[in-house]
């Protein structure tokens, strides 16, 4: 629920009611307090619903969590306590009214002015009459008329000023500091529909608790009425009552009536003397005594008057009879018309008195509090624009991160990519030259096996399964001590500078904990060449053979290989499988060569030596040949050699010739099975180089990507702290032109009810 503001289209509507209320002011003064009540009571309603209004969005605002501080606890405090002041000020400003009250000796005709006044007999009055108690005249939206005692809700109906006489001298329990209230309906009166109450009171000299009196009834008067006899002097018991008043209030508003003045009507002669003195007196006590008017105002509070005569006049008017019928004195026109202008400027200072004393002090109040609550809206409309400023250099501050993230994380992973590339390449260069180096030298590591050898297969089986694994130790520690160390040193100095490159794009505390963050495993290359796989169809032939025998020097001129297959008959055609055994299953077949001129060589000779093997003439010509050429000396000393060789080689025959012979074909078979796995090796040991550099980047960029993902967040909280902060703003500054609308509506009123009430 908000304050409704007047629209510019209804100005119409507002000046033309304006007007109206004006009209009827000019009307009558009374109206002055009651448009003036409309007005105040309008403005306190739109108040309390603009302080409720403000309470529940500044409470609002200081339980959001999503934001700082904008308001304080005093002030959510200090602006829910002003909806209880300002309801209660609402409700007295409801109930506020302006009052008279009549003062006077006993039998001095206090109640003949008030019906005087009201157009009827309402209070009792006349011989035989006099006010016991103090009665508390005032308008009823009733058609009944009824009166209240003090401390009772029970309605006591009257219908003839009789009743009502009979009920108050029936009441024993009232005395003269008691009230009655008479409740008279405001159709029969017109002077009861402005809101204004009329208080009799019994005669002051029947009493001496006047100061009671003063601090019960007349605190919130706003008009004190003094009826005197204008047959006698001011007596002192009626100047002292009033002195009493004028010390507890601050220049009460006093009129003083000489009733009864239709009895200088007997004596014309001296009438005007004795109005002088009079009037010399009152002026003195209500100027030089109290000091409450000035002398060019005094004239204006000192009326001569008969209230009997006026009363007598309009009730004939009432019925229709003629105002100056029946038995009145001489002059009664004049009277008549005195008394008219003590109404006019009764009504003039009441309602002028009323509104300031009645209003004054809440407008000033209400001013405050629309003063207090627009500075309270302004600071909360301050530091909302601060607050959003804020976010907004925040937000914009993190959209620059997130762009410096994105570029230079494009840039560093390609130059990582790069980094990475060349260490691979390094390394797979690295570790085939080193692995060629170590199958060069495996002669030398076949020779540092000693294990015992023996031909029978058993034996064999194990001497190969112990020579398998020497072999994989041996080239796994040679190769280790070429490569790990500087391998390992690149991979470190590689790693240091990638992570090094990552941390400006890493928050602070990040990156002082960035080595905990990612992990760096102690990295060691695997060489595994898998010997026992490689090597498993490894067949040794350490069986003896001469070394001049025919299968010798075949052997020797062509080759072991191709030896056998000259000797054996066969060609390259339809090559015999060999079991061969690869690093892993995904290492590379071996390749398969092609037939070569050797290749074509070792066919002829294969076919000669056929011819020759199966013809004994072959034999016998080449034996005649030689004998002829050496004679058969030399062919038996050349026979003889022959034989002692053949006969010490195959006593040397030894076990460990074999050993040195089944090395020796060990290192030639294993080396051309190693230079097949060189690449593969140096591609493995590069891959796992890949893989731990590649690991430790991912770790570095999921740490950016949290980094990242953490501003992407935060970017999104102040995007919605912006648009919280816009609503506030807006809802800030509509609260603080609302507390301006109402200080000038205050101000408006105050000008137009108080100002010129002054």
């Amino acid at each position: 629920m908000s304050v409704v503001f007047p629209r510019p289209s209804n100005n119409t509507v507002h000046g033309s009611k304006d007007k109206r209320l004006m009209a009827e002011v000019k009307a009558s003064p009374l109206k002055h307090f009651v448009t003036a009540k409309k007005k105040i009571n309008g403005i306190f309603e739109q108040l309390g619903v603009y302080i409720k209004e403000s309470s529940a969005f500044l409470e609002d605002t200081h339980r959001n969590g999503e934001l700082d501080p904008i308001t304080t606890e005093e002030q959510v405090q200090e602006v829910r306590g002003y909806l209880s002041k300002v309801a209660g000020i609402g409700e007295v400003l409801a109930r506020r009214h302006m009052k008279v009250v009549f003062f006077g000796r006993t039998s001095n005709g206090k109640s003949s002015v008030i019906n005087a006044m009201l157009c009827d007999k309402v209070l009792p009055s006349g011989i035989g009459h006099t006010t016991n108690c103090f009665l508390r005249v005032e308008g009823t939206d009733g058609n009944e008329a009824f009166i209240l005692t003090e401390g009772s809700d029970e309605r006591k109906s009257i219908k003839t000023v009789n009743q009502l006489a009979h009920a108050l001298h029936q009441d024993e329990a009232l005395d003269a500091g008691s009230l009655v209230c008479v409740m008279w309906p405001k159709a029969k009166c017109a002077l009861l529909r402005d809101d204004l109450v009329l208080v009799d009171s019994p005669g002051i000299d029947v009493t001496t608790e006047l100061d009671s009196w003063i601090d019960k009834f007349c605190l919130d008067a706003d008009v004190f009425v003094l009826v005197a006899n204008s047959e006698s002097t001011l007596m002192q018991t009626e100047k002292s009552f009033f002195h009493k008043v004028n010390e507890r209030l601050s220049s009460p508003n006093i009129f003083i009536l000489n009733n009864r003045w239709d009895a200088s009507a007997s004596e014309p002669e001296y009438m005007e003397e004795v109005r002088r003195q009079h009037m010399d007196r009152c002026t003195n006590f209500l100027v030089d005594e109290l000091g409450v008017v000035d002398r060019a105002q005094a004239c204006d509070r000192v009326f001569f008057v008969s209230a009997k005569e006026v009363l007598q006049a309009r009730s004939q008017k009432a019925q229709g009879m003629p105002e100056a019928g029946g038995a009145l004195a001489e002059g009664f026109q004049a009277r008549m018309f005195e008394f008219q202008n003590f109404e006019r400027r009764f009504e003039e200072c009441i309602s002028q008195s009323a509104v300031k004393t009645k209003f004054e002090q809440h407008t000033v109040r209400a001013k405050q509090i629309s003063e207090t609550l627009r500075l309270i809206m302004d600071s909360v409309h301050v530091a909302s624009q601060e607050q959003r400023l804020y976010c907004m250099r925040t937000k914009e501050d993190r959209q620059e991160r997130v762009e410096f993230i994105d570029q230079q994380l494009h840039l560093l992973t390609a130059d990582c990519k790069a980094k990475i590339k060349k260490i691979t390449e390094e390394v797979e260069k690295q570790v085939s030259n080193a692995l060629a180096e170590e199958i060069r030298k495996l002669n030398y590591l076949v020779d540092d096996f000693h294990k015992d050898f023996h031909p029978s297969t058993v034996v064999l089986k194990v001497y190969k399964n112990e020579l398998h694994k020497h072999i994989e130790e041996g080239l796994g520690k040679n190769m280790s001590e070429r490569c790990s160390m500087a391998i390992t040193s690149a991979l470190q100095v590689t790693q240091t500078e990638m992570i090094e490159g990552l941390k400006p794009l890493l928050p602070d505390p990040t990156r002082e904990q960035v080595d905990k963050l990612v992990t760096r495993r102690c990295f060691s290359l695997s060489y595994d060449l898998a010997c026992d796989r490689l090597c498993g169809d490894f067949q040794e032939d350490i069986s003896f053979h001469f070394s001049l025998g025919w299968t010798m020097l075949v052997n020797r001129f062509l080759g072991a290989k191709n030896a056998r297959r000259a000797l054996m008959g066969y060609n390259d055609q339809v090559p015999r499988s060999m079991a061969l055994t690869p690093l892993s299953s995904s290492a590379p077949p071996f390749p398969q060569t092609s037939l070569t001129q050797e290749e074509l060589m070792v066919s002829m000779a294969t076919g000669l030596a056929s011819l020759t093997s199966r013809t004994s003439m072959g034999v016998l010509v080449v034996g005649g040949v030689i004998w002829k050429a050496v004679g058969w000396r030399m062919i038996a000393l050349s026979v003889g050699l022959y034989g002692l060789l053949y006969v010490y080689e195959r006593l040397t025959w030894t076990t460990r010739a074999k050993e040195r012979a089944f090395k020796r074909q060990f290192v030639d078979y294993a080396s051309e099975k190693l230079q097949l796995i060189v690449s593969y090796t140096g591609s493995n040991c590069s891959h796992q180089v890949q893989q731990e550099l590649a690991g430790v980047f991912a770790q570095l960029c999921q740490q950016v990507d949290v980094t990242r993902q953490n501003l992407e967040d935060e970017i999104a909280d102040m995007s919605s702290k912006v648009e919280l902060l816009d609503r506030l703003q807006s809802k800030a500054k509509l609260l603080r032109n609302k507390a301006g609308w109402l200080d000038s509506e205050l101000n408006m009123f105050t000008q137009q009810y108080l100002q010129q009430s002054k």
